[in-house]
């Protein structure tokens, strides 16, 4: 057996974190099993249900399909690395008034799509959040109140 294990350096959520990783070990692999970055959740683990997005230079990416090796070089940002984002702070207060987050498992990759589209889009309308979480999947919701959320946090940022 071939041990193709490579030593990697990631800029994890504004840290240089150094961690060990085989060829084929997802960035959500390396996240969640090596740093204890649990926040991106292991759901289809195919790319579908957007629970393991992150951030990769600024843009959602699906953790679940991208190799942590090709991430080396590139500022990742999980939904931990949110914590001081005024933004992300509109959002989980929206999510929470507006009885967006109910199980939960689906809620950090929503939040990290979201906060994308308000950076670049601060005022959308319901059809722009609906496209930016349309590679989210919510079992709970029925993303009523998902969408609602995410334009009374645009309507709350705008002020």
């Amino acid at each position: 057996m071939i041990d193709d294990r490579q030593d990697l350096l990631l800029q994890v959520n504004g840290a240089r974190r150094r961690v060990s990783a085989e060829g084929s070990d997802t960035l959500l692999t390396v996240l969640r099993d090596q740093l204890g970055l649990t926040g991106a959740k292991r759901g289809c683990n195919q790319g579908v249900c957007g629970s393991c997005t992150v951030e990769v230079d600024g843009w959602p990416v699906r953790g679940c399909l991208s190799l942590a090796a090709a991430c080396e070089g590139h500022e990742i940002v999980t939904i931990e690395g949110t914590g001081r984002d005024p933004v992300m702070a509109v959002l989980q207060r929206q999510f929470v008034v507006r009885g967006a987050v109910q199980c939960g498992f689906c809620t950090p990759g929503m939040l990290i799509s979201a906060r994308r589209l308000l950076q670049d889009q601060p005022r959308p309308d319901a059809e722009a959040v609906q496209a930016a979480l349309s590679g989210n999947i919510c079992r709970c919701t029925g993303y009523r109140k998902i969408i609602d959320a995410v334009l009374a946090a645009a309507e709350e940022l705008a002020q």
